[in-house]
């Protein structure tokens, strides 16, 4: 892979080749990425969908769509002093006029999206769907699919979910949201479709990034962006380089800041939990001011802001010591499983399954979102099937008119029609998810 190419700012549906040294300096296109990103509506539903707490009634704990903005904010830093040396690396890019702030403004981007195709009530979403096709109602459909069409169900996959968001094509706009292929390219983790599921330990193998109906809008993306095809059978990739920093940015953020949600709603004992986060900063802590705080909620912020800081120093240093491994995809693991802090990581990690994923409230909102995610699709799917196969009951017709209007109209394949229906249930927040299915379930007083 080269980095001129991986770069690139090409969007669906240009003609002609958009060259780094023509763009407005006042508004840049890697930017104008990030802009688009804010005012889409996929974004905005993000304020409302769970990021550890599913319907948290405190003012602290943050949703997906605060975590997704700590998380950009972290990428931009990442992207920025990674591309500082990148560029005396390689001085080719800064004649064509690329600058260390556009390596932090694609990560930014990338980072501020990672999340937005993720289903409501946070990775259960994602299990639920997939529970309905491959042991609920949904099943009656296999025999009617391909094997990658009914592995994209079965496994439904928010990153998938999330490119299919940002660049399906809708009321004449072709290529969705028009991102630069490079941000796409930063965003796509796991540049492989779902089929053969995990043929190896490679990072890039642990999930898939697209379904089948954005096949086509893929593969333009990896061959615009020089990825370097992954000898096995299939569609699979590498991955552009910057994902890396996207996914460290990703798990710098929920590692530190899930740990201080805990701490902050009393599922982890302070003493217990401080333990751990000073063994990951006792390098730069400084201990007088530390004693100073009085308050729980501010010695957990500073120990937060220093770990944030230690973990960003390991990333970069990480990428920059094998970027030619990552170059030639032989990178095979996340930044951080490389650090010298893997251990503290994994230990913060473990407190926060036992106590903060595992907890009494996490589960039984977990379970009442299975339930809700199985009755919506069984509800839209049906309609939306009968009615293309002209045999829809007035019920059937009554609930296709509570869909939006761009998704009535039933597509010729069967598994679009499913798709198009995962795709509007996983979009829903996780609050008008519960009003939703209410009303279907005739609970309207």
């Amino acid at each position: 892979m080269n980095w001129e190419q991986l770069l690139s700012l090409k969007r669906f549906g240009d003609t002609k080749k958009r060259l780094r040294a023509e763009q407005d300096e006042t508004r840049l296109g890697f930017e104008v990425d990030f802009d688009r990103i804010i005012f889409s509506s996929a974004f905005r539903s993000l304020q409302d969908k769970t990021q550890v707490i599913p319907l948290s009634k405190t003012d602290f704990v943050h949703t997906r769509l605060t975590h997704s903005l700590e998380v950009s904010v972290v990428g931009r830093t990442l992207g920025r002093r990674v591309g500082k040396v990148l560029l005396e690396r390689h001085p080719q890019l800064s004649e064509l006029g690329y600058t260390f702030n556009d390596f932090g403004a694609i990560v930014a981007a990338a980072s501020v999206m990672h999340d937005i195709g993720n289903p409501p009530f946070g990775h259960s979403g994602e299990k639920a769907i997939g529970e309905y096709f491959k042991t609920g109602n949904g099943l009656q459909y296999k025999d009617e699919l391909t094997a990658l069409e009914y592995q994209d169900l079965i496994d439904f996959e928010g990153n998938a979910n999330g490119l299919k968001l940002l660049t399906e094509s809708k009321a004449g706009v072709t290529g969705g949201l028009r991102l630069s292929y490079a941000t796409l390219g930063a965003f796509i983790k796991y540049p492989k479709e779902s089929l053969p599921k995990k043929p190896s330990k490679h990072i890039v193998d642990k999930k898939y990034g697209f379904f089948q109906s954005e096949k086509e809008a893929f593969n333009d993306l990896a061959q615009d962006l020089g990825l370097l095809k992954k000898e096995s059978t299939g569609v699979s990739y590498y991955r552009h380089p910057l994902a890396y920093l996207v996914e460290a940015a990703d798990d710098i953020c929920y590692t530190i800041i899930d740990f201080e949600d805990g701490i902050n709603l009393g599922l982890i004992d302070e003493e217990y939990a401080l333990e751990y986060l000073i063994k990951l900063v006792k390098g730069t802590i400084d201990s007088a001011k530390y004693h100073s705080l009085i308050h729980k909620k501010d010695r957990v912020s500073y120990l937060r802001a220093l770990a944030i800081g230690v973990l960003i120093n390991e990333a970069v240093t990480i990428f920059l010591d094998n970027e030619a491994a990552i170059m030639q995809g032989t990178f095979d693991k996340g930044l951080l499983d490389k650090c010298q802090y893997e251990a503290q990581i994994n230990d913060i990690i473990k407190i926060s399954v036992e106590k903060i994923y595992r907890s009494k409230d996490v589960i039984e909102k977990e379970v009442a979102g299975y339930r809700i995610i199985a009755d919506l699709l069984d509800v839209f799917v049906t309609a939306l099937n009968n009615t293309y196969l002209n045999k829809a009951s007035n019920y059937d017709k009554l609930v296709l008119n509570v869909l939006p209007q761009e998704y009535q109209q039933g597509k010729e394949r069967l598994y679009d029609r499913i798709m198009q229906v995962c795709s509007y249930v996983a979009g829903l927040s996780d609050g008008y998810a519960i009003r939703l299915h209410k009303k279907l379930k005739g609970d309207i007083f």
